[in-house]
């Protein structure tokens, strides 16, 4: 398979290359020269595969040559321990519970097989620095699954203040080869230095960068394997149904982006929806077709506090930028910090069941959006909510438990070197030599 960047055709390279560079030096972001479709047999036998099974199946076009059958098969079966269940919450209305990994958020798949990458990639000689910014769970993901690697070092950026304390606590208290730096800013402040690293010509040359957003190819691809997952075990619970909806919280849209990337490939997934919080920029491009970046907005579902989606290009690009074909399958939806709130009490009164904030517009984008498509619908449960006890407890006037998972940082002390929104004193911070849990 080969890559090319959205910005234009001309530059083509392999898997390998696209993971280490991480981003086109045009500012644009990788994309798959070809999208393969997959046979019909596969889908037949989707209800009975295991997830291991599936990542193989799907990646193996977009892996080839540079990782081998048996390379991306020991990968997958090293990233996929966990389970991912579909849950139904009421009638016609289904979780896909993406919190049971490591970190208890959906990040653990795309991270967890990126680091794996890397790892295989990466030459002795040339140590590699993964860059990363962060609005809650891409931190705690990455740094996790890439904690301990020789060869790897890990920078997470984070906006002061911006981040829940447990998702700060998990990538900010490990030490070893993960360093943690709070900018005084927004996350797109953040994602905006991070772009102006990779574009800088000196700081490339004194350390090897690679991007572990959503807009890396191994961050990005392997998210599609949890859609088919997904249509295999709500076909096992719904044999004689053909029609569904999958209703994907989003930020940064490079989840989004995997689940259309993975109806391309034949995924036989009739709508998407696009929902988001305050920060509505695709719904309202859906809505006016104007695309509108703006300063981000705080929410409590700050994960999706985005207000530039990097990921954006890659969804226009498996459209051909028609916004006519991308109205006819991924529709808009927005909530308030009131409707999130409002939402979590309410399901959780009616069916006892506890949805995080962004799980929360996932759900109320299909009781609202339902009817007209008139479709069963699945949305993504992204991370646990006890990652947002402090805003959540208020909310349900009880204390929600910590799994073991987040147990586990708890009391630990906080590494981070503090900076202002300024590209010249990351790139001082990063020209330094690294030393354990700090750069």
């Amino acid at each position: 398979m080969k890559y090319h960047s959205t910005n234009g055709p001309a530059l083509q390279i392999g898997f390998k290359e696209a993971v280490l560079k991480g981003l086109p030096h045009d500012k644009g972001l990788f994309f798959p020269k070809e999208i393969p479709t997959l046979p019909a047999d596969f889908f037949a036998q989707l209800p009975t595969l295991t997830l291991p099974q599936i990542a193989v199946e799907v990646l193996q076009p977009f892996v080839t040559p540079d990782l081998t059958p048996e390379a991306l098969k020991t990968i997958c079966e090293e990233v996929f321990t966990f389970p991912i269940p579909l849950v139904e919450v009421e009638q016609g209305i289904y979780a896909l519970e993406l919190f049971h990994g490591p970190t208890c958020a959906f990040k653990d798949v795309g991270a967890r097989f990126m680091s794996r990458c890397l790892q295989a990639f990466a030459e002795p000689d040339q140590p590699v620095t993964v860059l990363v910014a962060t609005s809650g769970d891409t931190g705690s993901a990455v740094a996790n699954g890439f904690l301990g690697l020789e060869n790897i070092d890990v920078v997470v950026l984070y906006p002061q203040n911006g981040v829940s304390p447990i998702q700060e606590m998990q990538f900010t208290t490990l030490g070893q080869n993960i360093s943690a730096v709070a900018v005084e800013g927004s996350f797109d402040d953040c994602q905006a230095l991070v772009k102006q690293a990779f574009a800088d010509e000196e700081l490339n040359q004194k350390r090897n960068l690679s991007s572990a957003n959503s807009i890396n190819v191994a961050r990005w691809l392997p998210q599609m394997v949890y859609y088919f997952h997904a249509w295999g075990q709500w076909k096992k619970q719904n044999p004689a149904a053909e029609q569904v909806t999958i209703s994907v919280p989003s930020g940064n849209f490079g989840n989004l982006a995997a689940g259309l990337l993975a109806r391309h490939m034949g995924l036989p997934v009739t709508y998407f929806v696009a929902a988001t919080n305050q920060n509505k920029i695709v719904p309202h491009y859906l809505e006016t077709g104007e695309y509108a970046p703006a300063p981000s907005v705080c929410t409590i579902a700050n994960a999706m506090d985005v207000g530039n989606p990097n990921n954006f290009p890659r969804i226009q690009e498996l459209f051909g930028q028609d916004l006519e074909a991308l109205k006819a399958v991924v529709k808009g939806f927005w909530a308030d910090d009131e409707e999130i709130k409002g939402t979590i009490r309410l399901v959780h009164q009616a069916t006892g069941y506890l949805l995080d904030p962004h799980g929360a517009i996932g759900y109320l984008s299909l009781r609202q959006l339902l009817p007209e498509l008139n479709t069963p619908g699945i949305f993504l449960e992204t991370a646990h909510p006890a990652k947002f006890k402090e805003s959540m407890e208020p909310v349900l006037n009880q204390e929600i438990a910590l799994p073991q998972q987040l147990q586990a940082f708890t009391g630990k002390q906080k590494q981070v070197t503090d900076m202002p929104n300024d590209f010249a004193g990351l790139k001082l911070l990063l020209m330094q030599e690294h030393k354990e849990g700090t750069l």
